[in-house]
């Protein structure tokens, strides 16, 4: 495909393009609430304590090296699929311009596998600290 046929396949499918920033964008927000959830699964254990403190109860809470550990793992996952969105991103708008879209389903498991990690950590953190 020539350069200026490119070129006019961008024009074309400005619909498409921009769909695909959003796309892109919509991983952003995801990742980076994976991060801040990270963040607040660190700093839980701390909360936890504090808030036993303030109302004099004592409360028995899993080691903080649970949550340190399970905090910095989706910290990790959420910048890494900020940039694999990324990677993603440039490769959807290639595939536009080109017409040889195929579709790509690592972020997709990458999001469920971390939810599904959530998910786990939690029960295990309730049960343990019930």
């Amino acid at each position: 495909m020539s350069e200026v046929d490119i070129e006019t396949s961008k024009h074309r499918n400005r619909r498409v393009h921009m769909a695909n920033e959003r796309t892109f964008l919509a991983w952003i927000r995801t990742s980076i609430g994976i991060m801040a959830f990270g963040f607040v699964v660190e700093k839980f254990a701390l909360f936890v304590r504090q808030f036993s403190l303030a109302f004099g109860k004592e409360v028995v809470a899993p080691s903080p090296g649970y949550s340190s550990i399970f905090g910095a793992v989706l910290v990790g996952f959420g910048a890494l699929m900020g940039v694999l969105a990324f990677f993603r991103f440039k490769k959807m708008e290639k595939q536009i311009d080109t017409d040889t879209y195929q579709p790509s389903f690592l972020l997709d498991v990458m999001v469920t596998l971390t939810l599904l990690a959530i998910a786990v950590f939690l029960v295990i953190y309730i049960i343990h600290s019930a």
